[in-house]
């Protein structure tokens, strides 16, 4: 009878071991920021242009045919993507509202 026990207990061990496995290996992988700091500026924007490429394939897909676990992996690709490209560098410069107001009344006022 113990050995019984054993077995299922160790089965169903096994098992819940196998499900966070497969579990844990589905996260996209991203750079870290220390990567990212040791990587040439050829390296980086290989990268950029690596993840623009995938952007424009994802965009091409027809997602209608997607089922709605495939969908959220998309999307959580996107993301990923989005803040390794942030990181890299690929971003611009952004105005506010009001620093373009004081843009514009500074012009005035030399003008």
């Amino acid at each position: 009878m113990k050995r019984k026990i054993y077995l299922l207990v160790s089965i169903l061990m096994l098992s819940l071991a196998a499900f966070s496995a497969k579990a844990g290996s589905l996260e996209p992988k991203t750079l870290d920021k220390e990567t990212i700091a040791n990587m040439t500026e050829e390296q980086k924007q290989a990268r950029i242009e690596e993840i623009k490429e995938r952007v424009e394939e994802i965009r091409a897909m027809d997602k209608s045919k997607m089922s709605k676990t495939e969908r959220k992996e998309l999307r959580v690709e996107l993301k990923e993507m989005k803040k390794e490209a942030q990181a890299l560098g690929a971003g611009g410069i952004y105005l506010s509202l009001g620093a373009v107001i004081v843009i514009i009344l500074v012009l005035i006022l030399i003008l």
